[in-house]
């Protein structure tokens, strides 16, 4: 029998006025009686519509029953049929808007708590002895996979078990793309991130850093000379976007994805760490996705002051309701319907203060949320001497000024149908790179639908 207990198990996690002086991570994972219990509420559905919600498809229900019954390595091995990095997914995944938002146990009682039993089994694993993988056999295909990020590792993983020769090429001297230079320690270990690479390149994926495809190498030259068949484009959506208001170009004003390279990629947190960044006594972070609280709470751990300005209510708010309670509780400031117009500097061209209107919501605007509208003459200065823009990001334009005859959206997505086929032969994409900056999930589920459309083209399907 099901256990019908209304309310999921807490997580345990840091204490707030502990936790946001450090970069160790806030949750700490169940532990095995807490995942058992958890998995015990489930109800195994036959019609598995929490599966349906999965963008990978896991086998929810099935892997659940296994933790329920302590079979840790199998519930494992039925997660990784579908998914090449759950330790990751179970950490970062929207799952409350996602599987548990279908979770049966949700329409009267909490859903089960799917990604926290996802990140138990995959941190089991983990801890054990690494035990030898099973390489399939060589098919005599290759493939080229661009970008190392969830969609080009979740691409190359399932090329990869398929006996396909994969290369994936990343432009940085660390592997992982968003999962290493964007999310910070604090909500996704590093040494997580390369585990799970590990796992790929035991299954004998190979690695080519400080590649950038475009100037170092161009897509027509892997597949005309380096005899590469197939090519997966996952190369993400890392160009930010600003305001264009006076003052971004005042000294103490970044990106957000400027502020967390130099703190997940750079170490720029540590004392020795050598590509400093300055977050300065008070921070004003512009914005309201999970990137902002990112950037939000990575400031405050530096001593800042942080107050996040967004320019809807505290219900549009873009980010995980988890994330913005977390920046809450660690003594984050939120300044709802405030909008930036001009960043004010003192005598050494330093940002002094960022001048904002009061906004108001009027009629939805074309995403179907409330717009957002200007008060006449309501605008007031927060004084900042740091200030971190997290608007969005869009594709970078080199892959697409680089290769001939590859179709492109205006704002710079690559054109692809929904199995990634790109208007190039042999040349598919997914993740951001075609849909603009989204979640890690939703890229994988891209790469997988690559990764089996770039199989039946090989094959000659």
């Amino acid at each position: 029998m099901p256990d019908m207990s209304p309310k999921r198990n807490e997580m345990p996690v840091q204490e707030p006025d502990v936790r946001n002086k450090n970069f160790s991570e806030v949750a700490l994972g169940y532990t095995e009686e807490q995942a058992i219990n958890e998995a015990k509420r489930c109800l195994g559905c036959k019609n598995k519509p929490c599966t349906g919600a999965c963008p990978v498809q896991i086998d929810i229900p099935a892997f659940i029953a296994e933790v329920a019954q302590g079979n840790f390595a199998e519930a494992y091995k039925i997660i990784t049929k579908a998914s090449s990095l759950p330790a990751v997914c179970g950490r970062v995944c929207p799952q409350e808007n996602q599987c548990e938002s279908k979770c049966v146990r949700g329409i009267k009682d909490e859903p089960v708590a799917i990604g926290r039993i996802e990140r138990f089994v995959a941190d089991w694993h983990n801890a054990q002895p690494d035990a030898a993988v099973e390489k399939p056999e060589p098919n005599g295909h290759k493939a080229a996979v661009i970008g190392s990020g969830p969609s080009g590792l979740a691409c190359a993983g399932d090329l990869a078990k398929k006996g396909y020769d994969v290369t994936v090429f990343e432009a940085l001297h660390v592997a992982g793309g968003v999962l290493s230079y964007g999310i910070p320690e604090f909500r996704l270990p590093k040494s997580i991130v390369q585990k799970e690479i590990d796992g790929l390149k035991a299954l004998g994926v190979k690695l080519e850093t400080n590649t950038v495809v475009g100037k170092t190498i161009s897509i027509d030259e892997l597949m005309n000379e380096e005899g590469f068949e197939s090519v997966f484009i996952g190369s993400g959506a890392g160009l930010p976007r600003f305001m264009n208001i006076p003052g971004e170009n005042l000294s103490g004003v970044y990106s957000a994805n400027e502020f967390l390279t130099r703190i997940n990629l750079m170490k720029a947190y540590k004392p020795d760490g050598t590509t400093p960044v300055k977050a300065g006594k008070k921070a004003v972070i512009v914005g309201g996705g999970n990137v902002a609280m990112d950037a939000a709470r990575c400031a405050k751990r530096l001593g800042a002051d942080v107050t996040v300005v967004y320019r809807r209510t505290e219900k549009e708010l873009p980010a995980r309701a988890e994330e913005v309670e977390h920046a809450m509780e660690e003594g984050i400031a939120f300044r709802f319907l405030t909008n930036p117009v001009k960043i004010t500097s003192d005598e050494n061209g330093w940002v002094k203060g960022v001048v904002c209107e009061q906004m108001e919501l009027s009629e939805p605007d074309a995403s179907g949320r409330a717009r957002a509208v200007p008060v006449p003459d309501s605008n007031s200065e927060i004084a900042a001497d740091c200030v971190i823009m997290s608007i969005g990001t869009s594709p970078n334009p080199l892959i697409k000024s680089t290769t001939d005859g590859l179709n492109t959206q205006k704002w710079g997505g690559i054109i692809a149908d929904e199995n990634g086929l790109t208007s190039r032969k042999g040349v598919y994409a997914g993740g951001d790179a075609v849909t603009g900056a989204a979640t890690v999930i939703l890229a994988m589920g891209a790469g997988k639908k690559a990764a089996a459309a770039m199989d039946e083209y090989m094959q000659g399907k």
